[in-house]
C-alpha cells in the first residue's frame, strides 16, 4: 500500500519494537533455533548443505504465506485503516529507533568515563570480542554497527517491500534473522549456514550499494568518488558490509575497521564523539529517502 512505508517508520521512530510476544522477528528467531538444533543432527557436509537449505526455504515460506494472509485480510478494510494496519507490520520488520538507541547508548556510556560500561553497550550491537577493545575501537563497532545495520534492518526491508509488498519485506527478513543466526564459519555451522549465507548476500547486495550512496550522497557525485567508495568497500570479505560502513567512513572523515581484520577509510582520523551524532543524523536521513522512495515505488507498482 502506496504510503506503508512512510507510516511504518513513523510508527517505529514512535513507539520503537513491539513486546517480544507479538514481534514477527522474535518468532522468527525461535523457528531458526528450532531448526537449527535439528539440522546438528546431520553430520556428513552435502547433506548439512541440503538441510540448511531446505530450512531456509521452510521458513523463508513461512514468513511469506504469514504476510500474504495478512495483506489479503487488510484489502478487505478501507484504505486508511488498511495503510495504517500495513505499516504497523512493516514497522515490525525494521529497526530504526532500536538501533539508534543502542548506538547512543554506547556513546552516552563513554562520555560518563565508563570503557567497561561502553563496552557492554556495544556487545550489545556486534559479534566480535569486545573486552579488549579501547575507547575509540568501541566507538568505531558502533559506527560501523550503525552503518551496516542501517542496511540489513532499514533500507533492504524497505527495498523489498517496495519489489514485492509486505510478503518481500517479511521473506527478506527472515533470511538476514537465519543469517544472523546459522551463517557461521565454524565447524558447526560452515555447511549448514552456507545457503543461508548465499540468499543473504544475493538479498543484500543492491540494498547495500542504495545505503552507501544515502549514508554518503557526495561521494558518489563523481565517477572518481564512486571509485574510491568501492575500493573502501572492498577491504572487507563481506560483499555488502563493506558499502554502508566505507561510505560513512567516508562521510565523516573518519577510520573504522576491525582489528586484524580490516581497516576501512585508512587515512581518515580517529572517531570522535561528535562523530556519533553526525552519523545518526546521517542514519536518520538515509531512512527517510528510502522510506519516502518505497512509498514512490509502490506506488508506480500498484
Amino acid at each position: 500500500m502506496t504510503w506503508a512505508p512512510v507510516a511504518a517508520v513513523v510508527i517505529d521512530r514512535a513507539l520503537g519494537e513491539p513486546p517480544v510476544r507479538l514481534h514477527p522477528v522474535v518468532w522468527m528467531g525461535a523457528y531458526c533455533t528450532w531448526a537449527g538444533t535439528r539440522m546438528r543432527a546431520v553430520t556428513r557436509p552435502r547433506a548439512q548443505v541440503a538441510v540448511g537449505a531446505i530450512a531456509t526455504a521452510a521458513g523463508a515460506a513461512l514468513a511469506g504465506v504469514a504476510a500474504t494472509t495478512v495483506r489479503g485480510c487488510l484489502r478487505r478494510l478501507p484504505r486508511v485503516p488498511a495503510v495504517l494496519i500495513e505499516g504497523a507490520v512493516l514497522s515490525t520488520l525494521l529497526s530504526a529507533r532500536m538501533l539508534e538507541r543502542e548506538v547512543v547508548a554506547v556513546e552516552r556510556a563513554l562520555a560518563g568515563g565508563d570503557l567497561a560500561a561502553g563496552r557492554r553497550a556495544v556487545a550489545r550491537l556486534v559479534s566480535r570480542d569486545v573486552t579488549a577493545l579501547a575507547w575509540v575501537q568501541v566507538r568505531e563497532a558502533a559506527l560501523e554497527s550503525l552503518a551496516e545495520n542501517t542496511s540489513d534492518s532499514i533500507v533492504a526491508p524497505l527495498w523489498w517491500y517496495a519489489l514485492a509488498g509486505l510478503p518481500g519485506a517479511a521473506v527478506y527478513r527472515f533470511v538476514n534473522t537465519a543469517d544472523a543466526m546459522w551463517a557461521y564459519r565454524d565447524e558447526v555451522w560452515v555447511w549448514r549456514g552456507r545457503v543461508t549465507a548465499i540468499a543473504d548476500d544475493v538479498a543484500n547486495w543492491w540494498p547495500a550499494r542504495l545505503t552507501a550512496l544515502l549514508l554518503a550522497p557526495r561521494a558518489f557525485t563523481s565517477r572518481a568518488g564512486a571509485v574510491r567508495a568501492a575500493v573502501t568497500a572492498a577491504v572487507t570479505t563481506s560483499p555488502n558490509a563493506g558499502w554502508p560502513m566505507g561510505a560513512l567512513a567516508l562521510r565523516l572523515g573518519v577510520r573504522l575497521g576491525k582489528t586484524g581484520v580490516y581497516t576501512l577509510h585508512p587515512h581518515g582520523r580517529p572517531a570522535r564523539a561528535a562523530d556519533t551524532a553526525r552519523a545518526v543524523r546521517a542514519a536518520r536521513w538515509a531512512t527517510a529517502v528510502a522510506a519516502a522512495g518505497a512509498a514512490l515505488a509502490t506506488a508506480a507498482r500498484t
